[in-house]
């Protein structure tokens, strides 16, 4: 039997501490919910976890905070797992004090290293009669009875806005608890849009990929209206819920074109565009892991059309120029900082 995420084999440890309908609030193997019932309910806020999920027999699987099936004073244990950022950790509270029925169980489960010590303070917030149940692989386990659920959970509280200004053109941007880039435009995204500004994509339809809180497509639509150029519709693809909420959110408020997709990679969608734009992600937390942007490349030939452009910026030491060569085509470099370099290919 494959081994389980240290917060996950802790859980198994505690199994006796669940009871009647059980839901897991960012679970993230599915290798756990077999070996813990029948059946549940399961959330990850991350769509190829979300795909895996519910894959398994009696278990409901939901994607994200906004997901239909997560449904008012439903669950009488909740599990929380600590998230990567703890500024989504009172989220991931709130939503489960929220699905809690009268007298229902939460356990907080999460690695030191993680940072669990100091999301027990956030915890304690809410649930001041929360104790340590026990402290297993690396990991501590904390419990506490609900008596006071709560009786709203709306999302749109939770979506703060900012106003993003490069190059003259000014936008409208939502974040939540655990987004890239939360309320911030990032260098490598204003190097990239420089490019886009200096040599455009000559394309009617462009994807963004990871396009989070879709800050690339809003920039260059409301560009293209300020130099009086023809507008491009811009999809957006990402693997996160958030980002997904974030980036149809700012599309609407700034009168964007184009269709938000929550994909684990290229291989869940179909299609192909005439130009794909993106600034990847190369962080698994603090630790750097360039796998998803490796499999993009691997896989964004086939969603090019032929001569099709693809422009990326990623942080200069990343390996990515020969890999773009290997799979799409030719490759130059439009912008280049200290930091940062944007790579443009026509795919061959």
């Amino acid at each position: 039997m494959s081994s389980l995420p240290n917060s996950h084999e802790a859980l198994l440890r505690n199994r006796d501490l669940l009871g009647g309908t059980v839901g897991l609030l960012g679970v993230t193997d599915p290798g756990l919910l077999s070996r813990l019932g029948e059946q549940g309910l399961a959330m990850s806020e991350h769509a190829g976890v979300y795909e895996a999920l519910s894959r398994v027999p009696g278990w409901q699987a939901c994607f994200g905070y906004d997901a239909p099936g997560l449904q008012p004073a439903s669950l009488d244990t909740i599990v929380v797992f600590l998230p990567k950022a703890r500024a989504e950790l009172d989220l991931r509270l709130a939503l489960a004090l929220w699905l809690a029925g009268a007298g229902a169980r939460l356990i907080l489960v999460g690695e030191k290293k993680e940072g669990i010590a100091g999301a027990v303070k956030q915890l304690r917030a809410s649930l001041p009669d929360a104790g340590k149940v026990d402290s297993a692989r690396h990991c501590q386990v904390w419990s506490a009875e609900i008596t006071e659920p709560a009786p709203e959970f709306a999302l749109a509280d939770w979506i703060t806005w900012t106003q993003v200004e490069h190059a003259g053109v000014s936008i409208d941007v939502a974040g939540m608890p655990g987004i890239f880039s939360h309320g911030e435009l990032d260098e490598g995204t204003a190097l990239l849009l420089d490019s886009l500004a200096r040599e455009p994509v000559s394309a009617g339809r462009l994807l963004d990929f990871a396009c989070g809180a879709g800050v690339i497509g809003s920039w260059l639509q409301g560009w293209q209206r300020q130099s009086d150029q023809t507008v491009s519709r811009v999809d957006g693809l990402d693997v996160q819920s958030q980002a997904v909420i974030c980036a149809r959110a700012t599309y609407e408020r700034n009168g964007c074109a184009g269709d938000i997709h929550a994909s684990d990679g290229l291989a869940g969608i179909e299609g192909k565009w005439p130009a794909i734009v993106t600034n990847p992600p190369f962080h698994t937390g603090v630790r750097t892991d360039t796998s998803m942007t490796e499999r993009f490349l691997q896989d964004v030939a086939s969603h090019l059309e032929a001569g099709g452009e693809l422009r990326l910026v990623a942080n200069s030491f990343l390996p990515y120029e020969e890999l773009i060569r290997r799979h799409v085509g030719a490759v130059e470099r439009l912008e280049q900082t200290r930091r940062f370099t944007v790579y443009r290919a026509f795919r061959r």
